[in-house]
């Protein structure tokens, strides 16, 4: 043992033991930065006995060598703050954006696109819903920008509610800082709404991903009054449960536009409350198959008998899960799966085969779960 530690301490495998046999040790070990431990009696079935008292000897010792306690030592006399990362990014520049540009990238119609912009103007408050896939965030961010005319990211904050999300991280609540002590601290609803009040000029979008998938009424609060559209501005402000009384009330100002994503394919998720949809206006999303999206993949380069191939494969399962009576079009499947055509045409085939066979397939035998016969009907018809 006393070599062992010896090379430990050197840092050479092979080192031989200095001391003649039967010599004493500890000298040259506690020279070595060792701490030489007395084992300790315990008696038999007592609290010490056994692996609780190596345990407790162990934490006595200290093997490493001497450069290793270096940094230890140094570190007891700094205070170490605990601290998100440091971004190593830059924000993306802001660019002009018109409704030239959105309908080119957005696979709905103008009308459509009209009728959610004149929703958005009158609610302030908009969920896209539908099937996965049928570019709900995507239109979200686009619309945002369409009524800022550029892409300017400081103005659009985008959160994605989950089951963990809370009122405290929304709105407000008690969080630990850097030094362990809980401090009331602003969540990211009201940091916004602090940034948009002072440019009441300027619209800003708060666009919340998943909406559904976060408990609403818990992670809302007040919002159920205050987003109403006539309940904006300072005349209606609040005060916030965790706020002192000397601190100005809560209010969400006139510029503050909400844009919400809902799935509706998922059976895990509750029904929204009935008091949160009187405060939004839902716009329906849907597969989009036509015109707008072949001409994108054939200025893609995809050659017309994969798009063929792709239109009427997707057509006609999605005509057989809207007509399944447990399934139904809110779990059809959307056009977003294809919308990132590989650079070469001629591996375009094959890139429409995989994404059928990994991500379309696996989706049906989740679909029908419980007939599987007929979960592989579906999936013959639709590689072959």
């Amino acid at each position: 043992m006393a070599q062992l530690a010896y090379r430990l301490a050197t840092g050479q495998t092979d080192a031989k033991w200095p001391l003649p046999a039967g010599g004493p040790t500890n000298g040259l070990l506690e020279h070595l930065d060792f701490t030489v431990a007395t084992k300790r009696p315990s008696l038999a079935n007592s609290p010490l006995d056994g692996d609780v008292a190596a345990q407790q000897a162990m934490q006595d010792l200290y093997t490493g060598r001497p450069s290793d306690s270096a940094p230890m030592e140094k570190a007891k006399g700094q205070r170490m703050d605990v601290q998100e990362p440091v971004s190593g990014y830059n924000l993306p520049p802001t660019e002009s954006y018109d409704r030239a540009t959105a309908l080119q990238e957005l696979f709905i119609s103008e009308q459509k696109l009209d009728d959610t912009l004149s929703a958005l103007r009158r609610r302030r408050n908009i969920i896209l819903y539908g099937p996965p896939g049928t570019g709900k965030t995507f239109l979200a961010r686009r619309l945002a920008w369409l009524e800022l005319g550029s892409t300017d990211v400081t103005r659009v904050e985008l959160v994605q509610f989950h089951p963990s999300y809370s009122y405290e991280d929304f709105v407000q609540g008690f969080r630990p800082d850097a030094q362990g002590n809980f401090r009331l601290t602003l969540g990211v609803l009201l940091e916004f709404c602090h940034r948009a009040a002072q440019e009441p000029d300027k619209p800003y979008f708060l666009l919340i991903d998943e909406i559904n998938r976060g408990n609403v009424s818990r992670i809302f609060g007040e919002l159920f009054l205050l987003l109403e559209a006539d309940k904006r501005g300072p005349a209606h402000a609040v005060r916030l449960p965790y706020s002192p009384p000397h601190v100005p009330r809560f209010f969400v100002p006139e510029n503050l536009y909400v844009i919400g994503t809902m799935n509706t394919a998922d059976r895990s998720l509750a029904p929204l409350d009935y008091a949160l949809r009187r405060r939004f206006a839902f716009v329906k999303m849907q597969p989009e198959f036509g015109a707008p999206l072949q001409s994108f993949l054939a200025q893609k380069r995809v050659p017309a008998a994969v798009i063929t191939r792709l239109v009427t494969r997707l057509t006609e399962l999605n005509q057989a899960i809207s007509d399944d009576p447990d399934l139904g079009e809110d779990f059809q499947l959307g056009h977003s799966y294809f919308c990132q055509p590989p650079p070469d045409s001629a591996a375009a085939d094959s890139w429409l085969t995989l994404i059928l066979e990994q991500e379309i397939a696996p989706l049906l035998d989740e679909y029908w779960l419980d007939q599987p016969a007929k979960a592989a009907a579906h999936k013959k018809r639709l590689l072959r």
